[in-house]
């Protein structure tokens, strides 16, 4: 038995995704390479930790015991230490709901608890009040009738969802943002959605923003008080810079009327370059910048073009976007290890003409557990679930909190790779 995959040459030939790509074709495979991700509750910024984001709130967990258990690693963190608590369900709530009726005098007892009281509670459930059909938004109406000036909100924990229309990651930034209510908006103010953890102070991004005149910046990750987070309902236009904000950007604009403007984030320098173009033209300005251009190709120079890479999903970049941009400058990528979907097509088409040999897994096929890597060349793997498979390559994780984007992204991509070579 050998692990399936489809070279990048096969791939592009195909007008449908293959099974493997599919995971509701098949058993999902929970190797130690997808266990990082395979929960919306695991490492980086799950539901959990995501829901937290809002200054001054406080988390109720309402789950089964072994739900709520990974949980733990997080309160290690003094910024979270004392800001999750427990509801915890036993057969006769998982079988007949009993529990919704005690979540309103749970909220209550943990915001009369709490010597500083909370501006939010989030409410955390899981699959099992998906199966069962919750209406959750009824739920924290009843809540905030019991602990008034706290608003209560709700955070979908359902695996079941994740490649549904509304995956938590995406429902859970919906879910923050739907606390902010109109206010008086503000010309030069801006709304940076999409993380939950600023840019690299470095970003480039910053600088032209100022450039257009913009005065004020809002990242949710960068906000300590609950007042100033409610400031985010001034701005003048969002900018969405993950697709999982969509959503959220939407409502923002259905309620509030603040429009959007969606900037993906990039690892090829023309590609870049062209939507920093577009991006000015939009307010009827030009924008140099010559300058970052040329760092950011330095960097990448100032690496050797005989390394070969293995590129995984657990970083921040879009995995095929980042073996092409590596692809155009000279490098090689031997495996990629990510869900392939028509998101991916036009990146698969191209790496294909640069390099059809180039191996694309996934990561929870089953067929995984009989991976080979003694007939595939790796130098440097590139996110956690890559290094899985090639434990004597040197690795770089490049997943922190802290967000790479634009010229500056790449610059930090290529600091990474150069520490450990």
């Amino acid at each position: 038995m050998k692990a399936k995959y489809f070279k990048a040459s096969e791939l592009a030939k195909r007008q449908d995704i293959p099974d493997i790509f599919q995971t509701n074709n098949h058993l999902i495979y929970s190797s130690p390479a997808t266990l990082a991700y395979n929960s919306p509750g695991a490492q980086g910024f799950g539901v959990k930790r995501a829901g937290l984001s809002v200054p001054e709130s406080v988390m109720l967990i309402v789950s089964p015991g072994c739900c709520g258990r990974n949980t733990s690693a997080i309160t290690t963190n003094d910024d979270y230490k004392h800001r999750y608590f427990y509801y915890l369900m036993d057969e006769t709530d998982i079988v007949t709901g009993r529990h919704l009726a005690h979540i309103p005098q749970a909220v209550k007892e943990v915001v009369e608890s709490l010597k500083i009281k909370p501006k939010v509670v989030m409410i955390c459930i899981t699959c099992v009040d998906a199966l069962l059909g919750t209406d959750m938004e009824r739920v924290c109406r009843k809540c905030e009738a019991l602990v008034p000036g706290v608003k209560v909100k709700p955070c979908y924990m359902y695996a079941l969802t994740r490649e549904g229309r509304k995956p938590p990651m995406v429902h859970v930034r919906e879910s923050i943002y739907s606390l902010l209510e109109k206010k008086k908006r503000h010309a030069r103010h801006v709304n940076l959605l999409g993380f939950f953890a600023p840019l690299n102070d470095q970003s480039e991004l910053y600088c032209y923003l100022g450039q257009l005149g913009i005065t004020k910046i809002n990242e949710i990750s960068r906000m300590k008080t609950y007042e100033e987070f409610e400031e985010m309902a001034c701005a003048n236009f969002n900018l969405i810079l993950h697709p999982e904000a969509r959503a959220a950007a939407n409502d923002l604009e259905e309620r509030l009327g603040i429009g959007s403007i969606e900037l993906s984030r990039f690892y090829d320098l023309e590609s870049i370059h062209r939507q920093y173009q577009a991006f000015f033209q939009v307010f009827q300005k030009t924008i140099d910048d010559k300058q970052d251009y040329q760092n950011a190709l330095k960097a990448y120079e100032s690496l050797p073009h005989t390394l070969h890479f293995a590129i995984g999903e657990t970083l921040n970049a879009d995995s095929f976007e980042l073996a092409y941009a590596l692809l155009k400058q000279g490098f090689h990528v031997s495996a990629i290890y990510a869900t392939y979907g028509q998101h991916a097509a036009y990146y698969v088409k191209e790496i294909a003409k640069m390099s059809p040999d180039t191996r694309i897994y996934c990561n929870n096929e089953p067929s995984m557990l009989y991976y080979d890597m003694s007939n595939i060349t790796v130098d440097i793997t590139l996110g956690k679930d890559a290094a899985y498979y090639h434990p004597h390559a040197r690795h770089v994780f490049f997943n922190e909190d802290i967000q790479p984007y634009g010229y500056q992204g790449v610059i930090d991509l290529c600091t990474k790779i150069g520490g450990v070579l």
